[in-house]
């Protein structure tokens, strides 16, 4: 296949490029904000659409965060590819902070105390509901009884708290970049439109002090 790698990557080396991006997360988080600044759209736009990524990052549906992403900036008319880059803001390094702010939040917003309906890890719930998942998908060609119980403490637990606590926190944050965002990609726009006016400019008087050249030659010749 023409697109195929040379180097196919195992999986043990694409979950650890996954934790850790090679050159780093400030190389990568350099790159997302170096793209989003060049996209070829108002900076109104785009900053709508990270709006829309950002708010996305605070949602429990991992796995959906770039089509929560792109619908909302469909919605709200925002840029669709800076609402893909947006999704960003949640990732390894961050997806601890947004998890406990979402379910802290979330508990507190349903008058529950996170520390005494979470009887087991986050981490634990998660491998349960899967069991659940698992189980219940065998018990379909079994004749094992089907059991939802960890699944449905996952969702009263975690899920649904992460879901109505992720609103506010994703507000807030979704917000504060969208206000950070709209003036420093207007700066850059205009300072970028500077460079591409003055060497546009250039190649203008250049090509011009040509014409003056190969005519003042051609004078030259017929004198």
């Amino acid at each position: 296949m023409v697109f195929k790698r040379r180097d196919p990557k195992s999986w043990p080396r694409a979950l650890a490029e996954f934790l850790w991006p090679r050159g780093g997360w400030a190389r990568a988080f350099h790159y997302v904000k170096h793209r989003m600044r060049r996209l070829p759209d108002s900076p109104e736009r785009i900053a709508r659409g990270i709006w829309a990524g950002v708010f996305a990052s605070f949602t429990p549906f991992y796995g959906l965060h770039f089509f929560i992403a792109a619908g909302l900036a469909t919605v709200m008319r925002g840029n669709v590819i800076a609402s893909l880059m947006g999704t960003f803001f949640g990732n390894p390094l961050t997806y601890v902070p947004i998890g406990v702010a979402a379910l802290s939040t979330g508990h507190w917003l349903l008058g529950d105390d996170m520390d005494e309906r979470i009887s087991r890890s986050f981490g634990g719930k998660f491998v349960d509901a899967g069991a659940d998942l698992k189980d219940n998908f065998i018990a379909i060609f079994t004749n094992a009884t089907a059991d939802w119980s960890r699944l449905s403490v996952f969702y009263d637990e975690i899920f649904f708290p992460y879901m109505v606590g992720g609103i506010l926190p994703g507000i807030v944050s979704a917000t504060i970049c969208y206000y950070l965002a709209v003036p420093v990609i207007r700066v850059y726009q205009k300072r970028r439109k500077g460079m591409i006016k003055a060497k546009f400019d250039a190649l203008k008087a250049k090509a011009a002090a040509k014409a003056d050249a190969k005519r003042n030659a051609e004078h030259s010749t017929g004198d």
